[in-house]
């Protein structure tokens, strides 16, 4: 009888691995898809650096350091998501195969470990506690843009919330299992350690029956593991997202100084054939049809990448200067919405079997003139970023739209193209008046 529950019980959640599994590589496979509408940019060079870059901002957190209590707070909850998932590893054995705690043969070592996780669960949870507090009771200026009305507010609720109830799910599961241990049930065998839950929980659940503790292990087990599975298919719906984007985002990194704005090539050629008659083009050379970026699919696959791994966190607004002094521009916004329009884009090839239909919106119907022209393009937003994301970037590429393919720009910036075509100089001043500063009165 017990052998038949086992071997349900291992086809159910065979049942639930595959099915979970397929939508999240399904999720997954559109994401990459919608990456890919960008342009190609190659950026495979100096291996070396990027994984070194990938090491020290991703798996080392160092662009976190400069706010020291986030970054405590972040580290427990990141660390927390790498190390506990090893104990999910043993959770999927047992449930593949039945067994139970079938790591357990490793001894002190795997005590050592349960022990671990117990305390790295624990302080997730309060971390979590502690961040929805400072989101929704101390209300942190950067948590209270605009931008975060609606669902961007509830996400971050909610990703909170998940991770609060996993892991108090699986100090529950760990208490129950160790009170069963104790009462010498051939399933439960003895092992592990378990200093927070046998704290916490042990003194209560020790009251109750054995059947009723053996269901109540059996039901948090599926509830934690079920939660992880629901919690895996939400991701690529939410900022938590970039838990995993973080790492190639940053391999992807650019590696030029900050400084160093991309030049548009196919100008540079056209500029070069118009000055000298006598230039031939290159091979397979074709003039340039268009100019900066109109919508998504303008951008680069890294821009995009961007997009998808940005964390909403607001580092990039707070110390934007010009979102300082009230201006219109937050680089979080930009962000978040080069990635609504990219969605939106993905669901309308969804919808219309492969191919896209104009409909007639593009990114600039998200991002406002006033929002790109407030950027001084300082990189201030670059920097602060802890996974490398630039959305000067795609603020400078919009411009080029602007400027080049609509003629638009605010009236200051018209009058120095004006004066630097025909003075040679920004301001408004003959190129034979120059020096007149210097002679004397």
């Amino acid at each position: 009888m017990l052998q038949e529950k086992h071997m349900i019980s291992s086809i159910l959640f065979l049942v639930l691995t595959g099915i979970a599994s397929y939508f999240f590589a399904k999720n997954l496979s559109k994401i990459r898809r919608n990456i890919l509408l960008g342009k190609n940019i190659d950026l495979s060079d100096n291996k070396p650096l990027r994984w070194k870059t990938m090491l020290r901002v991703a798996f080392g957190q160092s662009k976190m350091k400069a706010r020291p209590v986030p970054f405590v707070l972040h580290f427990i909850v990141y660390a927390g998501f790498i190390l506990i998932n090893i104990e999910v590893l043993e959770i999927l054995i047992d449930g593949i195969f039945g067994t139970h705690r079938v790591l357990s043969f490793l001894g002190p070592l795997y005590n050592l470990a349960i022990g671990f996780f117990e305390i790295l669960a624990f302080g997730v949870l309060v971390s979590c506690i502690i961040f929805l507090c400072r989101r929704y009771v101390v209300k942190i200026a950067r948590f209270q843009s605009p931008e975060l009305k609606g669902f961007a507010n509830q996400d971050a609720a909610t990703i909170l919330f998940i991770e609060i109830v996993l892991m108090a799910a699986l100090l529950k599961m760990n208490a129950a299992d160790q009170v069963l241990q104790t009462r010498g049930l051939e399933h439960y065998i003895k092992a592990g350690s378990f200093p927070i839950s046998s704290w916490l929980f042990v003194p209560i659940y020790q009251n109750f029956s054995t059947e009723w503790l053996v269901a109540f292990e059996r039901i948090a087990w599926w509830f934690h593991i079920i939660g992880i599975f629901i919690f895996m298919n939400y991701l690529p719906y939410s900022k938590h997202f970039h838990v995993i984007m973080a790492f190639p985002n940053t391999w992807y990194s650019n590696l030029k100084a900050k400084g160093n704005l991309n030049n548009m090539a196919s100008v540079t050629q056209e500029v070069k054939l118009m000055l000298d008659p006598s230039a031939v083009a290159p091979e397979g050379y074709e003039p340039p049809t268009s100019f900066g970026v109109k919508d998504v699919t303008d951008l680069t696959w890294k821009n995009l990448m961007d997009a998808y791994t940005c964390t909403e966190c607001g580092r990039c607004t707070s110390v934007c200067p010009q979102n300082q002094t009230g201006k219109a521009l937050s680089p979080r916004k930009i962000m978040m919405d080069t990635r609504d329009r990219l969605e939106e884009v993905g669901k309308n090839i969804d919808a219309n079997k492969g191919t896209f239909v104009d409909d007639s919106k593009n990114l600039h119907s998200y991002i406002t003139e006033a929002e790109l022209w407030a950027c001084n393009t300082c990189n201030a937003c670059v920097e602060a970023c802890p996974v490398n994301i630039n959305p000067m970037e795609i603020i400078v590429e919009m411009r080029r739209y602007k400027v080049m393919e609509q003629s638009s720009a605010p009236a200051s910036i018209n009058s120095m193209f004006t004066n630097m075509e025909n003075n040679q100089a920004p301001w408004q001043f003959s190129p034979m008046d120059r020096a007149n500063w210097t002679q004397e009165d």
